[in-house]
């Protein structure tokens, strides 16, 4: 599965950005998906992880409640709606596959087999 991130850009904190990956590959609909992020400085973070269907998605606890994992298999895109973005935010954003586990593990471990190309995400207060 190959990944294209979108929807980055500069936002004042308590703004709202969504950020898309459209995935190409005819095994999209049966992966876990999800988005992580890495700040200057910082280690990589797992923010938000989908199951296949959609219908199960787990966060990190920084975002719960103002992030939100969605997918449409239709399109083949994975979406990650944010809202009430803090300066602490910033970060280029990353969406990524994982064929063999399950999403609670994609966040909790940070698996995956492939990721897109980032997409900066700056919040300034």
């Amino acid at each position: 599965v190959q990944l294209q991130a979108s929807g980055g850009g500069l936002v004042q904190a308590g703004g709202s950005l969504r950020l898309s990956c459209a995935a190409s590959g005819r095994t999209f609909s049966s992966n876990v998906m999800g988005w992580f992020r890495r700040a200057p400085g910082k280690e990589r973070e797992f923010v938000a992880t989908i199951n296949w269907g959609g219908g199960i998605t787990y966060y990190a606890d920084s975002v719960k409640g103002r992030f939100t994992i969605s997918r449409d298999n239709a399109k083949n895109t994975v979406y990650l709606q944010m809202n009430g973005l803090k300066p602490e935010d910033t970060a280029v954003y990353y969406c990524a596959v994982n064929p063999f586990g399950t999403a609670e593990n994609m966040l909790k471990l940070g698996n995956f087999a492939s990721r897109g190309q980032g997409t900066q995400v700056t919040v300034s207060s």
